[in-house]
């Protein structure tokens, strides 16, 4: 009876053993397989042109106003000052339809 008990204990240690180790090997594999589908930082994603200087920069890195990309901060806020100095520099057009003829 006491060796029954004995490989019991034995046999459970060793079922519980295994089940950790088979959850082991399955988080390993599942990490392998999500560093297999990251994409590699080394060739830095898709280039976008910077709206205010031309210079391309990773489309990660780069900042996005509206439709346009750009390389810093800086260029972004030079860029909207430039076109709100245009905006309010350029005179209303005249909409009246007078004919003088």
């Amino acid at each position: 009876m006491n060796l029954l008990i004995i490989r019991l204990i034995i046999f459970a240690v060793l079922f519980f053993a295994g089940l950790k180790l088979y959850g082991m090997y399955r988080q390993w594999k599942l990490d392998q397989e999500t560093l297999d589908h990251q994409p590699d930082r080394s060739d830095g994603g898709q280039m976008v042109r910077c709206k205010w200087c031309d210079v391309h920069v990773p489309e990660d890195e780069a900042l996005r106003d509206q439709q346009h990309w750009f390389c810093s901060g800086a260029h972004r806020d030079r860029f909207l000052q430039e076109q709100r100095d245009l905006n309010t520099s350029t005179p209303p057009e005249d909409t009246s339809h007078d004919d003088k003829h």
